[in-house]
């Protein structure tokens, strides 16, 4: 290992890829100018480097909720301020396989809802798609603007231990994060002056415009007035919302905003009503439109399903699109690959089991200490069942939920995460890390930032990766 100022040696855990250091602690070439930099930097120094970055998140409101806390529900969004990098080499293959993924899943989306193809094909069986709470009968025969339907997308990917980059799960609906991607950027720049131009580091600064640009795209408008719909200041990534209306340009509006008219969808404004083209909506499908989905919903705008049918609006992403991130449905992705591309998946899926196939949940059962057992419509890492942690009891519990409606519930081996040097109280020392690139589809095609947000498990020896659940997150360099 290379000299280094710090005390204690660095932990490689046993059997898992680690982004700095191979198996025999020699340093991967990708790190050697930031290494080089925390080797020549006090550590003291950088002590501050870490207090200064959790002042410019406080100064500027960089929170999220967690909802089930009861000291408080906002917090400061943990950040570590060594940067995970990757090669250009690396990133070829993750943008490749990610604009390939995200093609088959926009025609899956739109078969479902029209000629259902797949399902006539036996490829996907007809009661999982009829089954998904995210499947929106309301769709059928509607087709969005250019055929596309997943305008937005983060794909949550790990590096396992052979090195190799593994589709965790598909977020289609609201996905979230991209916020926090663009602080830590701006975080770096601070506590780290001239380092990022050494390493010939990727720009992520532009993810805004082209996340406007591509939203103009979708309409057929000259020039379409875009507007950022918001559940409003409870939501848990609201600051996100405020962030991304902003550096757009575009008004942040709630559900009481808008109105419908003639099946047009219109702004309150101090000089009338203004008319809205495209609406990049935060707001989840069961609260869209309360004439047609929970009535009881205050957050959507009445009747904006039926100017959407109408095609006088562009809903992004599409209502319905949920559909294709159910993690059920996610068994199926490298199989639509192969349909509808004709193409093996470049990005491998993860080992899935269906718990709603008797065999599988047999199996499951038996080998439950190396499993992970999530429910099909959960996230933020909440509802799971980590199988090596978990108490008899617990395991029992939680098995008897299962066998209620094992349909709901699929299960995965529990992987090694890759692991990234995190400084922590004056050490590096190693934590678990996943990595959510951010994909824009427009008309000109798909557009995928270089870089995302790596989530890290900051307590020991944990997988769980979610801010919600004690997780934080890191700067990701992709580099030339």
């Amino acid at each position: 290992m290379d000299k280094s100022q710090f005390i204690s040696p660095y932990d490689l855990q046993k059997d898992t890829w680690d982004e700095m250091y191979t198996n025999d602690l020699k340093l991967r070439q990708q790190y050697e100018t930031i290494n080089n930099y925390l080797n020549s930097t006090s550590i003291e120094e950088l002590s501050k480097k870490e207090e200064l970055s959790k002042q410019l998140f406080i100064n500027e409101g960089v929170t999220f909720t967690v909802y089930n806390d009861s000291k408080g529900i906002e917090k400061i969004f943990p950040f570590d301020i060594i940067p995970r990098i990757i090669t250009s080499k690396e990133w070829s293959k993750i943008e490749s396989g990610i604009k390939q993924r995200i093609t088959a899943l926009n025609l899956f989306i739109k078969d479902i809802y029209n000629e259902q193809f797949i399902l006539k094909d036996g490829i996907i069986p007809p009661e999982l798609i009829y089954s998904c709470p995210y499947f929106l009968r309301e769709m059928k025969g509607v087709v969005p603007p250019f055929d596309i339907y997943v305008h937005i997308t983060g794909v949550d990917l790990i590096r396992n231990t052979d090195g190799e980059f593994y589709v965790l799960e598909d977020n289609l609906r609201t996905p979230s994060g991209v916020s926090y991607m663009l602080e830590n950027r701006e975080i770096s720049k601070r506590i780290f002056p001239g380092i990022l131009p050494m390493c010939n580091v990727l720009s992520v600064s532009s993810y805004p415009n082209i996340l406007y640009e591509n939203l103009k795209s979708c309409s057929h408008q000259d020039n379409p007035n875009v507007v950022l719909l918001t559940p409003g200041i409870y939501n848990s990534a609201y600051y996100e919302h405020t962030t991304l209306a902003r550096l757009m340009g575009i008004e942040l509006v709630e559900g009481s905003d808008l109105v419908v008219k003639d099946h047009v969808v219109y702004m309150k404004t101090t000089f009338g009503l203004k008319r809205v083209d495209v609406i990049y909506r935060r707001v989840d499908d069961d609260f869209l439109d309360p004439m047609e989905f929970n009535a009881n919903s205050v957050l959507g705008v009445a009747g904006i399903m039926s100017a959407y049918r109408k095609g006088n609006v562009v809903i992004v992403n599409a209502p319905g699109t949920g559909v294709a991130d159910d993690k059920a449905v996610y068994t199926f992705v490298p199989d639509m690959i192969r349909y509808y591309l004709n193409e093996e998946p470049i990005l491998k899926n993860i080992q899935t089991y269906q718990l709603g196939k008797p065999d599988e949940l047999k199996y499951v059962k038996k080998h439950i200490n190396k499993m992970v057992i999530k429910k099909t419509d959960g996230s933020g890492g909440y509802g799971m069942l980590m199988g090596h942690e978990a108490s008899e009891q617990e395991i029992k519990e939680y098995l008897d939920n299962v066998d209620k409606n094992p349909a709901a519930f699929i299960a995965q081996p529990i992987l090694k995460l890759s692991t990234t040097p995190c400084f922590i109280d004056g050490q590096l020392s190693p934590r678990c890390v996943d990595l959510r690139p951010f994909a824009v589809y427009g008309r000109n095609g798909i557009e995928i930032c270089p870089g995302g947000l790596t989530r890290v498990a900051l307590k020991k020896g944990s997988l769980v990766v979610n801010s919600s659940q004690g997780g934080g997150s890191k700067d990701t360099w992709v580099i030339k």
